[in-house]
């Protein structure tokens, strides 16, 4: 599984014109989920989007995460995540999961955050969105959960 995380001011997410969720200060998460991904892959990026600190403290380090400046997270799937481009010019996505499986896992990582205490708003899933976002920094995170077998 891949996140990219765009520390942000605020974010919001439209759908046919109409805004389906938007956040104060926090992240705005893309979500891709590959074809082998599972339940501790949600797990990993879940754990290390609660707790990575690229807040700034009272002295202007990065030293806060999410949780403790009570920040929101509007999360957005995006299997353009896992685009291969590595032929040609039109990117590839043979390891992007079904549409299925991702919906499965990016739920599962929704729930993730929120049992974590993380105020979160959504896109609808497959949907074409327009997202804005206010980044902050701009800060841009990029997770990936570990290799299979133990690579």
């Amino acid at each position: 599984m891949r996140a990219l995380l765009q520390r942000v001011s605020s974010g919001s997410v439209s759908i046919d014109g109409q805004i389906t969720g938007c956040i104060k200060a926090g992240l705005v998460i893309l979500i891709g989920v590959g074809k082998d991904d599972g339940q501790s892959d949600v797990d990993y990026l879940v754990r290390k989007t609660a707790n990575l600190r690229i807040f700034a403290d009272e002295k202007g380090k990065m030293n806060l995460s999410i949780k403790d400046i009570a920040g929101e997270a509007l999360v957005i799937s995006q299997f353009t995540l896992y685009a291969d481009t590595s032929r040609g010019n039109r990117p590839g996505f043979e390891s992007a999961a079904s549409p299925d499986l991702a919906k499965q896992l990016y739920l599962q990582y929704i729930n993730g955050l929120i049992k974590e205490g993380i105020k979160v708003a959504t896109g609808t899933f497959a949907a074409s969105m327009l997202v804005n976002i206010d980044n902050d920094g701009p800060v841009t995170i990029m997770l990936e959960s570990p290799a299979k077998g133990g690579k």
